[in-house]
């Protein structure tokens, strides 16, 4: 523990002139959050190769592509597994210290407001201080602190161990040198000024787009879907154009003096068959960009803002409303608590993410960190599209904006509350039905996506190959953006990314050791954080953690392997089947209220070998198949001669309730379940005799099946759906699973 040293180093710091040598390497200020491991080359981050098709007459050729050449770096990223203390930390416990210290402090809506410590207090404020003066914001759920006016931030055991130097030493206020002025190691300082380079040298050689000629501006505006937005908006915003890449530039002013950070480039390509892609790409990476654009246009006197999700949303909104408005860094998918202080300042935030049903979901999410009675959401629908669509359609946006409806609602409501929830489901089946699996296209047959707010049971023999289907279930999710927390405490975190890694590389990497680096580099991109637990756990402390996550990162998706390992020997005493169901109850609860999916990996009960496995065959009682909204078996059949045969049944669903079953083939190389079926034979269960001839092989085979569709069979030949909302026990008739 370094709270000694920093005492020791604090203590002589204050005894000096309030500005001596470094302290100790505690945090990570915002203008030096550039730790990560990500090593961007002395090269340029932005390249465009040659022979690349043209994109459009006007510019002769270059498709946008943004690439990152990328080499290795041994150093951890702390990000990629989720701890929490022993005793988690509540508001209680931070009012309480802070009062114990003398600390005056008021509510917030996420952070907790506190005269700065880091300086000498101002002598035009009155002893005591008034609240317009709390500089300092610690926020109620981790304890995370940041001083607007000297960026100082860090912990809440790094400001415990302030406020005890202050009280040791017998002072009113703390050098922020001690927390900005720790020593760098040559790593970091180099990768901090590589990236710092970087960023200058593409806003230096990027152009505004009132120096371009009109023909060139009015065709990058209609690139980017900005044709409404006027140039003294572009100009108000500082938003520039790099040539190379034909990339928008948005830079990230920060830091006391307001000094370029960062900037997120976005790219436009056409597909062949002319849809336009976007891409993004930002410098420093995506986790490391905590950039509020527009922040700086906010005047401190401002109460109200709009929230959007890109920033080109934002500029049509400030330029119909005149409201300030701020994008979030990374869009729907994540709010960083360390934007949270930025936005205290707002007694009204409304959130007005995008027109689509993922942007709705965003929101409400968004609106709990935020808190609930200051927001408002706008409801996307046919009138209500995106901030950028809207504009371009003539729609009115201040009125859009004023309609938008408080996120805070009571226990009980009317249909007339529901109506539009209702209709806005019917009208977006398909984004209602959740995010769609790309490997598995079964899969989205049966259960038709994934969904936020559910609880997955999914189960199978041992030894069947669970984790491994389960891990690159999760995987194909997490690589389009699902955040992703998993939760492995069977095997350890270095086994499982190794088969996740080879998942996503589909190749054994142990065979082309020289091609580690460049898939590793791009899997550390993806949005996925492991707990650090092994063996038998605690449930709470399970629950803590995931809740940690989900509110530092978002989390939508938590896997779980397995149950078993959350019922330890603190509960031998008690009854085993009464503590299954509490913890299934617990995730339940935890899905519902945090709008997280949980997958549920359970052990089945020991079964015979030649029988199938059913939702009964779930270890425990009927408890987990109650409360699951799916369940998924892992369906193995064990042959003599070969290796056997798997398959994946739904047994429960209860979105539509569509079930069944469908063959998996598992490639032992690429360690995935993903493969398409080569041939119809290998789904069936049925021996056939070899002959010479393969015409007569395929008669027999037609034979038997003719023979087959008489007689029940136990093994389902082909992949089928059936409607139902029970879950029971399933009759075979060798085609596939029904439900009764």
């Amino acid at each position: 523990m370094w709270t000694g040293r920093f005492l020791r180093v604090a203590a002589s710091l204050l005894k000096g002139a309030g500005c001596g040598p470094s302290g100790p390497k505690i945090w990570q200020p915002p203008t030096k959050r550039y730790f990560s491991c990500l090593l961007v080359h002395r090269r340029s981050v932005l390249q465009y190769p040659a022979g690349i098709p043209a994109w459009c007459h006007f510019y002769g050729g270059l498709k946008p592509t943004v690439l990152f050449p990328l080499c290795r770096t041994l150093k951890k990223d702390a990000k990629a597994s989720i701890d929490v203390p022993a005793h988690p930390l509540t508001v209680t416990d931070i009012k309480q210290y802070l009062r114990s210290k003398g600390v005056p402090f008021h509510d917030g809506y996420s952070c907790l407001h506190a005269p700065s410590i880091f300086g000498k207090p101002k002598s035009d404020v009155p002893e005591g201080g008034v609240k317009e003066s709390y500089s300092m914001f610690i926020d109620k759920t981790t304890g995370q602190f940041l001083c607007k006016e000297t960026l100082v931030e860090g912990s809440w055991e790094d400001l415990q161990d302030c406020l005890e130097v202050m009280q040791k030493e017998g002072q009113t206020w703390i050098s922020p040198d001690i927390l900005l002025s720790y020593s760098e190691t040559l790593e970091d300082q180099d990768e901090r000024e590589r990236e710092l380079k970087e960023v200058h040298r593409i806003w230096s050689s990027s152009v505004s787009l009132l120096d371009l000629l009109e023909e060139e501006a009015q065709l990058i505006k209609t690139m980017f879907q900005m044709n409404k937005l006027t140039n003294n908006t572009l100009k108000k915003f500082g938003v520039r154009f790099f040539k190379p890449t034909k990339s928008l530039v948005f830079p990230w002013f920060s830091g006391r003096d307001s000094s370029l950070h960062g900037i997120k480039l976005l790219s436009a390509a056409s597909k062949e068959d002319g849809q336009v892609v976007y891409t993004e790409a930002t410098v420093p990476k995506s986790s490391n960009y905590h950039n509020l654009f527009g922040l700086p246009l906010v005047g401190r006197k401002d109460t109200e803002v709009v929230l959007t999700g890109s920033e080109i949303d934002s500029m049509a909104v400030s330029q119909a409303t005149g409201l300030p408005t701020l994008a979030l860094p990374r869009g729907v998918s994540c709010l960083p608590p360390v934007l949270l202080p930025y936005l205290e300042q707002f007694k009204k935030v409304t959130l007005w993410l995008g027109g689509d049903m993922r942007s709705w979901e965003a929101s409400k999410i968004f609106s709990r960190k935020l808190g609930l009675k200051r927001c408002s959401l706008v409801r996307p629908g046919e009138f209500q599209p995106c901030p950028s669509e809207a504009l371009v359609h003539g729609r009115n946006l201040a009125r859009i904006v004023k309609a938008s409806i408080p996120a805070a609602h009571k226990s009980i409501v009317s249909f007339k509350q529901l109506r539009e929830d209702v209709y806005g489901e019917l009208a977006n089946i398909e984004h209602v039905a959740g995010i769609k699996w790309a490997r598995f296209p079964e899969l989205n047959r049966l259960l038709k996506g994934h969904r936020n707010g559910e609880l997955t049971v999914f189960t199978g023999p041992t030894g069947s190959g669970k984790t491994t289907f389960i891990s690159e279930y999760a995987l194909d999710l997490c690589m389009q953006g699902v955040n992703t927390l998993w939760g492995s405490f069977e095997i350890k975190n270095v086994r499982l990314a190794k088969i996740m890694l080879t998942q996503f590389a589909m190749q054994r990497l142990e065979e082309n050791l020289e091609q580690y680096d460049s898939w590793a580099d791009k899997f550390e991109e993806l949005p996925l954080y492991f707990m650090t637990f092994h063996g038998q756990q605690n449930v709470k402390t399970v629950l803590d953690t995931m809740q940690h996550a989900v509110y530092l990162y978002d989390i939508s998706h938590v896997i779980i392997d397995n149950l078993q390992f959350m019922m330890g020997q603190e509960n031998l005493s008690v009854d085993k089947f009464a503590v299954q169901d509490h913890i299934i109850g617990a995730f339940r609860k935890f899905a519902t209220n945090n709008s997280c999916h949980v997958t549920l990996i359970i052990h089945p009960r020991k079964e015979e070998d030649d029988k199938e496995l059913q939702t009964a065959s779930i270890f425990g009682t009927a408890k987990a198949s109650q409360e699951a909204d799916n369940v998924l078996i892992l369906q193995e059949k064990k042959l003599v001669t070969c290796p056997g045969r798997r398959s994946l049944q739904v047994a429960k669903n209860r979105f539509d309730g569509d079930v069944g079953i469908f063959p998996l083939e598992f490639n032992k190389t690429t360690l995935t379940f993903s493969s398409p079926v080569k041939g119809k034979q290998k789904l069936r269960k049925v021996k056939v005799e070899k002959t010479e001839n393969p015409e007569q092989t395929e008669e027999a085979e037609t034979k038997v099946k003719a023979e087959k569709d008489v007689k029940p069979a136990k093994a389902p030949k082909a992949p089928r759906t059936v409607k139902g909302t029970s879950v029971g026990k399933s009759e075979e008739n060798g085609e596939g699973k029904k439900q009764q």
